[in-house]
């Protein structure tokens, strides 16, 4: 499950940032500015994931802007695999009868770090069909449409959509009624 999807500049500026679990406002921004600080400080050549305080942190550079991505385990998901697990009549090496399949503390977060890559590269292909050829003044200029283009794609967390023409058609709606309207009040 996706936890938030944070948008930055080259100097460690916030341009967008999205949550889709609740973090107290001085927690998001002492995970925001540690995070953004840790995906800066990486040369090209490291990886582009990396675990921080129990979130999967994915991140890529497009142009003068880092997308990342923090993941955290799905408790649904873990819920439902308990049970499942428990159904089945498996026992899991090292845990005993009745035990539950472990200690409930350590949490596997089995999200899948090229997904995600692959999701942040058509959220970029997506906001540059939309804006030409997307650059940090898009963002902060048009901060309400590119909330709209990011909740088209991740719903609570979870990615819904990824087909490029599903994304824009309301967008496209949107504007076309908006300069409707401007020619009416003229």
């Amino acid at each position: 499950m996706i936890s938030f999807i944070l948008m930055v500049n080259k100097q460690g500026q916030t341009r967008l940032s999205s949550y889709y679990e609740w973090v107290e406002m001085q927690e998001r921004v002492a995970l925001e500015s540690e995070i953004i600080r840790k995906c800066l400080s990486r040369s090209e050549l490291q990886c582009s994931f990396l675990e921080y305080r129990g979130f999967k942190v994915i991140y890529r550079r497009y142009a003068s802007l880092f997308f990342i991505v923090g993941t955290k385990a799905d408790i649904d998901v873990r819920k439902s695999s308990k049970l499942l697990g428990s159904t089945s009549g498996m026992k899991k090496p090292g845990s005993a009868v009745g035990s539950g399949g472990g200690d409930s503390k350590s949490v596997e977060n089995y999200e899948n770090e090229l997904g995600m890559l692959e999701f942040i590269h058509a959220l970029v292909e997506t906001m540059d069909r939309w804006a030409g050829s997307i650059c940090e003044l898009d963002i902060m200029y048009q901060l309400e449409q590119v909330h709209f283009l990011v909740d088209e794609m991740v719903m609570n967390g979870y990615i819904v959509e990824t087909n490029k023409s599903n994304v824009l058609r309301p967008i496209d709606l949107i504007d076309r009624e908006s300069k409707k309207n401007e020619g009416m009040f003229r």
